[in-house]
């Protein structure tokens, strides 16, 4: 399975490197690969260095402009022209997209593949990892557009939220047919 996993290139505490290096070897020990933004800093490294470890395969999909971030010796990299085409990349490479901490980036990205499930435009399981009640007020917001009329689809339809990196892939795997 190709995960494409949506997080910050920021350098992050504890509460949200464990959880990510948790999920980082379920990808490598279950022989997926990981879909990311390329980069070999914050976050984004910590995953990649963690499935890398666990022996899973990278691909990679930077930017022009970060491409002086981007990590060496991947499986397979790709440096797209701008932001918009990065997305649309990350998105075609990837079976099922897992949404882990981040910021503004991250948070584009994340409402994209939404909206695209929104309108029928992709059917790939997407998870928002809610570590540490990351995601409390979004998942809160989420359900108030349900429940005032702003989703033409149940919110169960467009995302699953995650508590805990093994319950991300228990439903990757179970959407996928792969259970």
């Amino acid at each position: 399975m190709n995960i494409c996993v949506f997080l910050s290139a920021a350098d992050l505490s504890e509460t949200y490197t464990r959880p990510a290096r948790e999920f980082a070897e379920l990808i490598g020990k279950g022989g997926h690969t990981l879909v990311w933004g390329g980069s070999d800093v914050g976050l984004m490294k910590v995953v990649a260095d963690g499935v890398h470890a666990a022996g899973g395969r990278l691909m990679g999909v930077s930017v022009d402009f970060l491409v002086h971030k981007a990590r060496r010796g991947v499986d397979d990299m790709v440096v797209a022209a701008d932001l918009a085409e990065r997305k649309r990349l990350l998105l075609e490479k990837a079976d099922a997209v897992v949404i882990m901490v981040g910021g503004t980036g991250t948070l584009d990205e994340a409402t994209e593949i939404l909206e695209l499930k929104k309108h029928g435009r992709t059917d790939k399981p997407v998870v928002l990892l809610n570590t540490a009640g990351f995601y409390d007020g979004l998942k809160e917001q989420f359900r108030r557009m349900e429940d005032e009329g702003f989703l033409p689809r149940p919110l169960t339809d467009l995302v699953f939220f995650a508590e805990e990196p093994v319950g991300a892939m228990a439903y990757l795997e179970e959407s996928l047919g792969m259970r």
